[in-house]
């Protein structure tokens, strides 16, 4: 059975930057209410072609949101929890399913239970919500030393074995699930997380919600131990998102299409799973600023939208909008961004434009959200594959090349017919005992349905 996020397309936001709020959190200050500028942003998601939205972190943090202070408090930045409800109901109104950031693996200096340790130390009651070691200290001059996040110091480890501390996090899943009507979840760090967390964390969801969708990331695969048991539903595909741009960066096609093969071709690792998709999110270079030619946006998004895998558009990718971190920075890749003006922008509407075909096809089209995947033809800067179920056809065409190109088409069975390009409509070319040539746009895609002769 086909779970609704297969059939997803996803628009990324991360909320503590689209919304401009500052970069600190006093935790005195009254809540202001900028959730609400997401609204128009519910709107515009939609008409790109978006089906759901994943909202980056939105609890109580000290900083970037993901050094969580209090899981069962909205960002005073941001707003407050009926302020949070209103917006989840002003998504779901639209049609849009809601992923929120789920941040277990650690939380910030600043969580509650932490400051009680760091007042009392080892006779804190919370102490062993932790991993600490009070022989030593740490580089905050704490009284004690303790494990954290990648050595970020100020993400403070969670003891997710602690029976308190797994009731204390379940319980305030069931709040978000209960309160907002949340869809799923993405969880942050999750190739840091113990699988019996993962695992039983799956179980409460999914008792509270049956159609709950939870989303891990890890940076590194393969992404077979979280999905083969079905601790988690999907994974984040970095592999992929490494190969959408280096791919065109250095004119080899041959990389991506390694990766195809690899993950989702015959004998591949994950032939019947949904990966997350993403060309760029809060993390990395905005896409825009990675490929050495604006041009070959065009061709890497008809990739996204066309490859196995669940599409997402990171907010203001879709206007091609540029980005890079600075200095021990992330900030930049989470813009404040003013929606009108970006609209009045000429040079972004072309590829919203281009990623709203390519996400309405992929609404029309079975065969791209569900069919097989199988390479036929490949160059530096060209390919063609197959996405196919017993019920729908597809081949798609990509190409980067600079000029106009031909491209011949050899199907696997020699049948008579022709292939109907859906993403260029009125084009359509003749297969005659199995073969078609196919004149390929530059730095453009086609999505071609094989339809037989009827005798």
């Amino acid at each position: 059975m086909n779970h609704w996020a297969d059939d997803a397309v996803f628009y990324h936001i991360y909320p503590l930057g689209l919304c401009g709020a500052p970069r600190q959190n006093d935790f005195s200050g009254p809540h202001q209410n900028r959730l609400e500028k997401h609204i128009p942003w519910f709107d515009h998601a939609r008409d790109l072609g978006a089906t759901a939205v994943l909202l980056g972190p939105v609890l109580e943090s000290g900083t970037h949101g993901y050094d969580i202070a209090d899981y069962f408090r909205v960002d005073r930045r941001l707003g407050d929890r009926s302020v949070m409800a209103r917006i989840a109901a002003e998504a779901h109104e639209r049609g849009l399913k809601l992923v929120l950031d789920g941040v277990f693996h650690h939380v910030g200096r600043e969580f509650w239970a932490f400051r009680d340790v760091r007042e009392k130390g080892a006779e804190s009651r919370f102490a062993d919500w932790f991993f600490l070691d009070f022989n030593g200290t740490s580089p905050f001059n704490d009284r004690f030393s303790y494990h954290s996040w990648n050595g970020c110091y100020d993400l403070v480890k969670l003891n997710l074995g602690h029976p308190e501390v797994r009731g204390h996090l379940f319980d305030a899943v069931a709040g978000w699930i209960k309160e907002f009507g949340i869809d799923g979840l993405r969880l942050d760090a999750a190739d840091s997380i113990d699988m019996a967390f993962l695992r039983d964390l799956g179980h409460w969801c999914r008792e509270l919600k049956p159609d709950f969708w939870l989303m891990g990331e890890a940076v590194k695969g393969p992404y077979t131990p979280w999905l083969e048991k079905g601790e988690l539903d999907s994974m984040t595909n970095y592999e992929c998102y490494k190969g959408l741009y280096s791919s065109h960066n250095d004119e080899n096609y041959f990389e991506i299409a390694y990766c195809l093969r690899r993950q989702f071709g015959e004998k591949g690792l994950y032939p019947s799973a949904s990966l997350y998709t993403f060309a760029e999110n809060h993390d990395v270079p905005r896409v825009a600023s990675r490929l050495k030619k604006a041009d070959h946006l065009f061709p890497l998004y008809g990739l996204l939208f066309t490859i196995p895998g669940i599409p997402s558009v990171y907010y203001g990718g879709e206007f091609g909008l540029k980005g890079t971190k600075a200095a021990n920075d992330d900030w930049p890749l989470r813009p404040e961004l003013d929606l009108g003006r970006l609209r009045k922008d000429p040079k972004g509407a072309d590829l919203g434009r281009a990623i709203a075909r390519l996400a309405r096809l992929r609404h029309a089209l079975p065969a791209l959200r569900h069919g097989d995947y199988r390479e036929m033809n490949l160059t530096h800067r060209r390919i063609v594959f197959a996405r196919q179920t017993p019920d729908q056809w597809l081949v798609v065409a990509v190409s980067a090349e600079k000029e106009p190109v031909e491209e011949d088409i050899i199907l696997p069975e020699p049948i008579n017919g022709r292939l109907v390009d859906w993403l260029n409509p009125g084009e359509q070319f003749k297969i005659k005992s199995g073969r078609a040539k196919v004149k390929l746009w530059p730095c453009w895609a086609r999505v071609m349905e094989v339809q037989l002769n009827r005798a």
